[in-house]
């Protein structure tokens, strides 16, 4: 290899361009460590170093107990009033699902209260799930809707694809949101459902989605994994 660039940057720039060229594909399980450090006849810390800039910026996904992938493109969400997850999956040509963790009818909490603007006395349907793209988990969210809007809901409907149901259904057009953004560690918990190891970096959203007559109608606060999804602002 060529000594005028360091040597990890030249495997980057490398393993890049076959990405690339199609030899590695989306997917796909790259070779060992020690087998990449022989081909490129260099230290393994050599390469690992190379391997981790490339998983930094979201070219390889490295798996605990697996090895090390070609990563799919990001998911993307454009920050322009409420989206629906399954809305921005089909529309990536993802196929979106889910898995429910919990499900159930409570009091709202004091946060809850002022974000969708309910009296002490009003019932909240509260829900966990974790949502995927291509059986990718891609984040995991708490959900909290007034039960006065869904009353007349199924389960299915409701964790299927809230926001379509509602569009269709309620006769109310979906409005803005506002949204918060912070950059957090995954906790154990979180790092599980997310098959993601504790203390990676994950994008924590916060938002409240209105209907068009400026109504709250959802609260959440949703993980993602931040190698696997980003937002982006266009003017």
């Amino acid at each position: 290899m060529s000594n005028q660039l360091p040597v990890y940057i030249q495997i980057h720039d490398q393993i890049k361009s076959e990405i690339e060229q199609g030899i590695w594909k989306i997917g796909d399980r790259l070779p060992s460590e020690r087998e990449l450090a022989v081909k490129f006849n260099v230290s393994r810390m050599t390469l690992r170093q190379a391997i981790q800039n490339l998983a930094d910026e979201g070219i390889l996904e490295r798996k605990i107990g697996s090895g090390t992938y070609v990563a799919r493109e990001k998911v993307q969400e454009k920050m322009s009033g409420a989206t629906s997850f399954t809305e921005i999956m089909e529309s990536q040509n993802r196929v979106p699902s889910s898995r429910t963790i919990s499900y159930f009818l409570t009091s709202p909490s004091s946060s809850e209260m002022e974000k969708l603007k309910l009296e002490k006395d009003e019932t909240i349907l509260r829900m966990e799930r974790i949502r995927y793209a291509d059986d990718i988990p891609i984040c995991f969210e708490v959900a909290s809707i007034p039960q006065k809007i869904i009353a007349d809901y199924s389960k299915s409907e409701i964790t299927n694809s809230l926001y379509r149901v509602l569009e269709e259904k309620s006769g109310h057009k979906i409005g803005a949101a506002n949204q918060t953004i912070t950059a957090i560690l995954a906790s154990e918990k979180i790092a599980e459902y997310l098959e993601v190891k504790k203390g990676d970096a994950v994008l924590r959203l916060r938002q409240t989605s209105y209907f068009d007559d400026g109504t709250p109608f959802e609260y959440v606060r949703t993980q993602y994994v931040g190698n696997r999804f980003e937002f982006y602002l266009e003017k």
